[in-house]
Protein backbone atom coordinates (compact mmCIF):
# COMPACT_ATOMS: atom_id res chain seq x y z
CA UNK A 1 0.00 0.00 0.00
CA UNK A 2 1.28 3.37 -0.35
CA UNK A 3 2.59 5.77 1.99
CA UNK A 4 0.25 8.81 2.27
CA UNK A 5 2.28 12.00 3.73
CA UNK A 6 0.60 15.65 4.24
CA UNK A 7 2.07 18.46 2.00
CA UNK A 8 4.07 20.35 4.02
CA UNK A 9 6.77 16.93 4.46
CA UNK A 10 6.07 16.28 0.31
CA UNK A 11 9.67 18.23 0.11
CA UNK A 12 11.80 15.90 2.29
CA UNK A 13 9.62 12.74 1.22
CA UNK A 14 11.21 13.20 -1.95
CA UNK A 15 14.51 14.60 -1.36
CA UNK A 16 14.92 11.77 0.97
CA UNK A 17 13.88 8.70 -2.28
CA UNK A 18 16.06 10.75 -4.55
CA UNK A 19 19.48 10.49 -2.23
CA UNK A 20 18.49 6.67 -1.68
CA UNK A 21 17.69 6.20 -5.58
CA UNK A 22 20.98 8.26 -6.48
CA UNK A 23 23.17 6.45 -4.15
CA UNK A 24 21.29 2.77 -4.70
CA UNK A 25 22.59 3.70 -8.94
CA UNK A 26 25.92 5.07 -7.77
CA UNK A 27 26.94 1.52 -5.87
CA UNK A 28 25.86 -0.42 -9.08
CA UNK A 29 27.56 1.55 -11.45
CA UNK A 30 30.74 1.49 -9.57
CA UNK A 31 30.67 -2.24 -9.15
CA UNK A 32 29.69 -2.21 -13.18
CA UNK A 33 32.89 -0.66 -13.88
CA UNK A 34 35.01 -2.86 -11.97
CA UNK A 35 33.97 -5.58 -12.98
CA UNK A 36 34.64 -4.06 -16.77
CA UNK A 37 38.06 -3.66 -15.45
CA UNK A 38 38.59 -6.46 -14.32
CA UNK A 39 37.51 -7.99 -17.31
CA UNK A 40 39.51 -5.53 -19.86
CA UNK A 41 42.73 -6.32 -17.58
CA UNK A 42 42.16 -9.79 -17.69
CA UNK A 43 42.21 -9.64 -21.36
CA UNK A 44 44.94 -7.76 -22.17
CA UNK A 45 46.95 -9.89 -20.10
CA UNK A 46 45.69 -12.82 -21.79
CA UNK A 47 46.85 -11.20 -25.30
CA UNK A 48 49.83 -9.31 -24.06
CA UNK A 49 52.76 -10.42 -26.33
CA UNK A 50 55.05 -12.92 -23.96
CA UNK A 51 59.03 -12.98 -24.34
CA UNK A 52 60.36 -13.58 -20.79
CA UNK A 53 57.02 -12.87 -19.44
CA UNK A 54 57.34 -10.03 -17.28
CA UNK A 55 55.52 -7.97 -19.41
CA UNK A 56 52.65 -10.18 -19.53
CA UNK A 57 52.59 -10.48 -15.17
CA UNK A 58 52.84 -6.69 -14.92
CA UNK A 59 49.41 -5.62 -15.49
CA UNK A 60 47.64 -3.99 -12.70
CA UNK A 61 44.56 -1.32 -12.12
CA UNK A 62 44.39 1.66 -9.93
CA UNK A 63 41.16 2.82 -8.87
CA UNK A 64 40.21 6.50 -8.51
CA UNK A 65 37.79 8.94 -7.63
CA UNK A 66 37.20 12.51 -8.06
CA UNK A 67 33.97 14.31 -8.30
CA UNK A 68 32.31 11.34 -7.35
CA UNK A 69 33.11 9.20 -10.72
CA UNK A 70 34.97 6.18 -10.31
CA UNK A 71 37.55 5.56 -12.88
CA UNK A 72 40.24 2.39 -13.15
CA UNK A 73 43.37 3.18 -14.98
CA UNK A 74 45.00 -0.50 -16.38
CA UNK A 75 49.14 0.07 -16.62
CA UNK A 76 51.81 -2.24 -16.61
CA UNK A 77 54.07 -2.14 -13.80
CA UNK A 78 56.63 -3.82 -14.85
CA UNK A 79 57.56 -2.63 -18.47
CA UNK A 80 54.94 0.00 -19.02
CA UNK A 81 57.75 2.13 -20.93
CA UNK A 82 57.32 -0.16 -23.77
CA UNK A 83 53.51 -0.80 -24.18
CA UNK A 84 53.11 1.34 -26.65
CA UNK A 85 55.59 -0.05 -29.09
CA UNK A 86 54.26 -3.19 -28.50
CA UNK A 87 50.99 -2.16 -29.26
CA UNK A 88 52.02 -0.05 -32.23
CA UNK A 89 54.99 -1.29 -33.41
CA UNK A 90 58.24 0.45 -34.12
CA UNK A 91 61.00 1.12 -37.19
CA UNK A 92 64.31 -0.96 -36.01
CA UNK A 93 67.92 -0.04 -36.84
CA UNK A 94 68.21 -1.17 -39.91
CA UNK A 95 65.07 0.80 -41.05
CA UNK A 96 62.31 -1.80 -41.26
CA UNK A 97 59.00 -1.79 -39.33
CA UNK A 98 58.36 -3.99 -37.06
CA UNK A 99 54.72 -4.82 -36.48
CA UNK A 100 53.35 -4.06 -33.01
CA UNK A 101 50.84 -6.80 -31.79
CA UNK A 102 47.59 -4.77 -30.73
CA UNK A 103 46.28 -6.00 -27.17
CA UNK A 104 45.53 -3.15 -25.24
CA UNK A 105 42.59 -1.17 -27.16
CA UNK A 106 40.81 -4.45 -28.74
CA UNK A 107 40.17 -5.38 -24.89
CA UNK A 108 38.75 -1.97 -24.10
CA UNK A 109 37.08 -2.46 -27.40
CA UNK A 110 35.81 -5.73 -26.44
CA UNK A 111 34.10 -4.57 -22.94
CA UNK A 112 33.01 -1.06 -23.22
CA UNK A 113 30.05 -1.01 -25.20
CA UNK A 114 28.54 -3.68 -23.04
CA UNK A 115 29.57 -1.70 -19.86
CA UNK A 116 28.06 1.38 -21.68
CA UNK A 117 24.31 -0.54 -22.52
CA UNK A 118 24.56 -2.23 -18.53
CA UNK A 119 24.98 1.16 -17.20
CA UNK A 120 22.03 2.55 -19.16
CA UNK A 121 19.96 -0.15 -17.99
CA UNK A 122 21.30 0.12 -14.54
CA UNK A 123 19.88 3.64 -14.49
CA UNK A 124 16.44 2.50 -16.32
CA UNK A 125 15.90 -0.26 -13.40
CA UNK A 126 17.21 2.74 -10.74
CA UNK A 127 20.16 0.57 -9.08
Amino acid sequence: MAKTIGVEWLGKELSETITQYTAEVSAAIDKEVERTAKLVQAEIKANSPVRTGKYQRGWSRRKSTKGGATTYTIYNKSKGFIAHLLEDGWTSRTGKRVPGKPHIKPAFDNHAPQMVRNIEQIIKDGG
